[in-house]
């Protein structure tokens, strides 16, 4: 899938994907600073998944974890700080990669090696101030670059 989207719609695009994502219950936020890979993370959880918690980026905490009406615990982690897998590892990524639970994960590519093979991909790209295009791929091999 291909959309763009703009602040004004971001809650259409996140609902598009949460249809597109087809039950994956690991999605991985694939995007340059400052694209809006947290807002868009917020805007799906508190818009469409009943997230009562605050949401926001967990860069210096790595994993957030919310309740949810739709998910018993939504997984919400940053992994810009890691240098490597193993810090990963150490961090408890793959716990709660393999929870079972959601997992939205911002800067993926830090250790993506520990993404399953069913990973639902999100590529964010700026056109400019205030508009996105979003392209999703469906598999680990799939290749968003």
């Amino acid at each position: 899938m291909e959309m763009i989207f703009t602040i004004a719609n971001i809650k259409q695009a996140a609902q598009q994907l949460l249809e597109e994502s087809k039950g994956r219950k690991v999605w991985a936020f694939y995007a340059p600073m400052g694209a809006g890979k947290t807002t868009l993370v917020h805007t799906l959880c508190n818009a469409l998944l009943g997230v009562k918690d605050v949401v926001s980026s967990p860069t210096f905490a790595i994993i957030s974890e919310y309740r949810s009406e739709r998910f018993p615990v939504i997984y919400h982690m940053d992994w810009y700080r890691l240098k490597d897998e193993e810090e990963a590892i150490n961090a408890g990524v793959e716990d709660a990669l393999e929870s079972g639970d959601l997992c939205l994960v911002e800067w993926p590519e830090k250790a993506e090696g520990l993404l399953p093979d069913n990973v639902f991909k999100i590529e964010i790209k700026i056109i400019d101030a205030g508009t996105r295009r979003l392209i999703t791929g469906n598999h680990k091999s799939c290749q968003l670059f």
